[in-house]
C-alpha cells in the first residue's frame, strides 16, 4: 500500500487526471499528502495538500496574491473569459477586492440573509410538492440546481422570465476554469461570458431608471456603491459591476447546487447518518457542515507567489503559481478525527470549503442557509428516498458535484 501511495504521488499530474480520479480523488489526495505535500508539477505550478499550507496560504496576501492577469494571460489570451476573471471579486487583491467585497458584503448581512428564509422555504416546498406529483426525482435538475439560481436570481431582481439561460451560462464560464480546457470549452465559456454582459447591460439600464431597495437587491447596492449614491460613496466602475454580477451568480450558483446533491448522496451513501439526521433533525447544521468537509464543492484554489517563500519546509520563487487542494486538506488527519468517516454530528469542523483569510467566501452564510432548507425539508419530506441509478459525476476536478441522480422517492 504505501509503495502504490508513493507511485500514485510520484505519478500525479493534474492536467492529465484518469476516469479513476474524477470518480474518487481521495485516495490520490491522501497519498501526496503523506509523501509530496508540496508536489512540484511537470508545469512548474506547486499542488498543497495539507490543511495547515493552505491556511497559512490563505492569510498571507501579501506573499501569495489571488491577482490572476499574469497566469490567465497565456491561457485565455485577449479574451471575454479573461476580462472576466480578472475583474472577478475573487480573483483580485486588496484594495480592489476589498472594495467590491465591502459592497457586496453589505446586501449579505446576517439581517438580510434572515430576511430569505420564508422566501427559500417557500420555493423548496414548490420544488418539492412538484417531484411528490411526479412520484420520482432526478436530484440535480429537478432540486439541487433550481434553487441557487432563483436565489440569486432573486438577490439581483432579474425577472423570472429572464432567468432560462443563467444556469448554462455560469456552467459554461466555470467549466473554463479547469486546468486544462479544450478549444470547445473555452469557446463556450467566452460565447457565455459575451451573451451574460449584453443581458445585464440591459438589465443594469433598467435599474438604474428604476432602483430597486438596496437593502435586498445587490445590483441597486452595487450600482449606487457606498452611502447609496451620495457624491462620496464607493462606487464600481461600469465593467467591475458588470463582472462581478456575473462572478455573483457563479459563486452561488454550482457550489450550492453541489453542495446540496452531494449532501444528499453523502447521505444515501451513509445510511446510518441518514437515520441519525431524520432522528435528529436539529443536527442539520453540523451535518451541512460535514457535507461540505467531506466533499467540498469546491475543491480547488490558486495563488501565485509574490516573492521567494518558504512553504512546509519547500522553498518557492517568486512567480510560482500554487493550487490549493481543499479536498484533500478538508480530510487530513492532522486536523480532522477519522476524516474518510462521514459524520453528521461532527464537532470542531473548521473546514476549509468556504477558504479562510480575506478570500473567504462572502456568500457563505447564504449558502449554509440553503444547504440547510433544502437537505432537512427534502428529508423531512420523502425519507425513504434512494438513489436507484448510477450518478453521474460532472467530470471536472475543481467543482466537484454531480451532473444527475436518479432518485427514488419512496
Amino acid at each position: 500500500m504505501n509503495a502504490s501511495a508513493k507511485e500514485l504521488a510520484a505519478n500525479f499530474d493534474l492536467e492529465k487526471l484518469t476516469a479513476e480520479f474524477y470518480d474518487d480523488p481521495y485516495p490520490t489526495y491522501r497519498a501526496l499528502r503523506e509523501n509530496e505535500p508540496v508536489k512540484r508539477l511537470r508545469n512548474g505550478t506547486v499542488f498543497l495538500t495539507r490543511y495547515d499550507d493552505l491556511v497559512t496560504t490563505y492569510k498571507n496576501t501579501k506573499s501569495f496574491s489571488s491577482d490572476k492577469k499574469r497566469e490567465f494571460a497565456p491561457k485565455y489570451g485577449d479574451t471575454p473569459l479573461y476580462e472576466h476573471h480578472t475583474t472577478s471579486l475573487v480573483f483580485n487583491d486588496p484594495p480592489a477586492h476589498t472594495r467590491v467585497r465591502r459592497l457586496i458584503m453589505g446586501a449579505l448581512s446576517p439581517r438580510a440573509i434572515a430576511g430569505m428564509e420564508g422566501d427559500i422555504v417557500k420555493l423548496v416546498d414548490g420544488l418539492l410538492d412538484a417531484i411528490a406529483a411526479k412520484g420520482h426525482c432526478e436530484i440535480i435538475d429537478d432540486f439541487a440546481a433550481s434553487i441557487p439560481i432563483e436565489v440569486i436570481g432573486n438577490l439581483l431582481d432579474v425577472p423570472h422570465d429572464e432567468r432560462g439561460p443563467l444556469r448554462d451560462w455560469s456552467l459554461a464560464i466555470l467549466g473554463a476554469l479547469e486546468p486544462v480546457v479544450s478549444p470547445e470549452v473555452a469557446a463556450r465559456g467566452n460565447k457565455a461570458v459575451t451573451d451574460f454582459l449584453a443581458y445585464l447591460e440591459t438589465l443594469v439600464a433598467r435599474r438604474r431608471a428604476k432602483p430597486g431597495n438596496p437593502e435586498r437587491d445587490v445590483l441597486t447596492r452595487l450600482i449606487q456603491g457606498e452611502g447609496n449614491g451620495e457624491e462620496n460613496g464607493e462606487r464600481l466602475t461600469e465593467k467591475e459591476l458588470l463582472h462581478n454580477c456575473i462572478f455573483l451568480l457563479n459563486a452561488g450558483h454550482e457550489t450550492t447546487t453541489n453542495l446540496i446533491g452531494n449532501g444528499l448522496v453523502a447521505l444515501d451513501r451513509n445510511p446510518d447518518q441518514k437515520q441519525r439526521l431524520i432522528d435528529n433533525p436539529d443536527l442539520i447544521k453540523t451535518a451541512v457542515e460535514e457535507m461540505l468537509r467531506y466533499e467540498s464543492s469546491n475543491q480547488l484554489g490558486n495563488r501565485m507567489t509574490t516573492e521567494p517563500v518558504e512553504l512546509g519546509g519547500v522553498m518557492l520563487e517568486a512567480g510560482t503559481s500554487v493550487t490549493l487542494c481543499i479536498g484533500a486538506a478538508n480530510r487530513d488527519p492532522v486536523q480532522f478525527t477519522d476524516p474518510e468517516r462521514f459524520d453528521v454530528a461532527r464537532t470542531a469542523n473548521r473546514h476549509l470549503a468556504f477558504a479562510t483569510g480575506a478570500h473567504q467566501c462572502a456568500g457563505m452564510a447564504l449558502a449554509r442557509l440553503e444547504g440547510a432548507i433544502a437537505i432537512s425539508r427534502f428529508l423531512a419530506r420523502f425519507p425513504d428516498y434512494a438513489v436507484n441509478g448510477q450518478p453521474v459525476r460532472g467530470g471536472r476536478v475543481r467543482f466537484r458535484g454531480f451532473l444527475s441522480v436518479p432518485c427514488a422517492i419512496g
